[in-house]
């Protein structure tokens, strides 16, 4: 298996995964620079004949893992990887596209004021301008989303307040977080 970047002749079989995948939402536009990772993985023509990952080139850019571990298990086609190998290069391949992971930026909020300072109409007109201010230099720095986890205890308040600047509550969704760290 090989994991490798994105190239734009990636982009049919892309297509066709994620319309084999049925979900409700279109294939975002890779060109667009706030993807600041494109991954592919692959399975090498050679994967699929000897039953295990071809030997890494003297690539530069390849990181060689354990080898894969072929299982009639696997259901999908090709071998199960349980020790599985990687190499991420940025070459293109004659190979299948077995997936990829795309991270797009976007922005999170943290709104600090004070709820001591003026009256609950100050602090109100507070938040507009700076929701205001905010939401200009997001946009003005490229990024066309922002999501927002409300507290618990303010999230039903606040989020009216929110709903009424435009926020939209999505519970269509769940959300998952990954923290990371120098130990990843």
């Amino acid at each position: 298996m090989l994991i490798r970047e994105y190239h734009d002749a990636d982009l049919a079989q892309l297509r066709a995964i994620h319309a084999a995948q049925g979900f409700d939402y279109p294939l975002p536009d890779l060109s667009n620079p706030l993807f600041v990772t494109k991954l592919v993985l692959t399975q090498e023509p050679s994967f699929v004949v000897a039953q295990h990952a071809a030997p890494a080139r003297n690539d530069k850019h390849a990181v060689t893992g354990p080898q894969a571990q072929p299982s009639e298990a696997s259901g999908l086609g090709f071998p199960r990887v349980t020790d599985y190998e990687s190499r991420i290069t940025s070459s293109a391949e004659d190979a299948t596209i077995l997936g990829a992971a795309f991270l797009r930026l976007t922005a999170e909020p943290y709104l600090l004021l004070d709820p001591r300072a003026g009256t609950p109409r100050q602090r109100w007109q507070a938040l507009l301008a700076l929701h205001a201010a905010a939401e200009r230099e997001t946009w003005q720095r490229g990024l066309e989303d922002v999501h927002a986890w409300l507290p618990p205890p303010i999230a039903k308040k606040f989020g009216k307040r929110l709903t009424r600047l435009g926020w939209l509550r999505d519970d269509g969704w769940t959300p998952y977080c990954k923290r990371l760290g120098a130990g990843n």
